[in-house]
């Protein structure tokens, strides 16, 4: 529930409680009037009706407190939320020049295009190249700045080299 709405609530209770203390308060003040008045003759020196006074103003108090934290709760700002996007940017595609390769090197290289990562071994396993053949390839690829070797184990895994 948010803090408005609690603070709507306890204003609408704190004023409902005014109101009753105001008609108890004045209902009870008529009955002591009429019980001292009867019992001493005059009302001011009955200690009744100073009690009534009294529980009259806590009442109050009580509701003024419940009144002063409602209307706090009312115009204090809600926690803002925070909502944090990531914008992820389109990568452009840069353009590279594979006229100078092979065709067994610009295979090899749409293969790691494709998977953006990929192990040698798979590399060796899809083009049916020899391990050396492979280690040549990827060597030339390297040098030409298009991919990276990064060691993970007993194998390689291949990747485009970002800028």
């Amino acid at each position: 529930m948010e803090n408005k709405n609690i603070g709507w609530f306890l204003l609408a209770v704190s004023i409902l409680i005014m109101i009753f203390t105001f008609f108890y308060s004045n209902a009870l003040d008529d009955a002591v009037r009429t019980s001292c008045f009867l019992q001493h003759g005059d009302v001011e020196s009955c200690e009744m009706f100073d009690s009534v006074t009294k529980q009259t103003y806590f009442a109050l108090a009580i509701a003024g407190v419940l009144l002063i934290v409602s209307l706090f709760l009312i115009f204090s700002k809600p926690d803002e939320k925070i909502i944090v996007k990531k914008i992820r940017e389109k990568k452009v595609e840069k353009k590279v020049d594979l006229s100078s390769f092979r065709p067994e090197e610009k295979q090899v290289y749409n293969l790691i295009k494709e998977n953006n990562a990929i192990f040698q071994a798979d590399l060796i396993e899809k083009t049916e190249f020899s391990k050396a053949r492979m280690t040549r390839i990827v060597d030339k690829l390297e040098g030409a700045g298009l991919v990276e070797r990064k060691r993970r184990g007993m194998t390689n895994v291949v990747v485009l080299k970002e800028d």
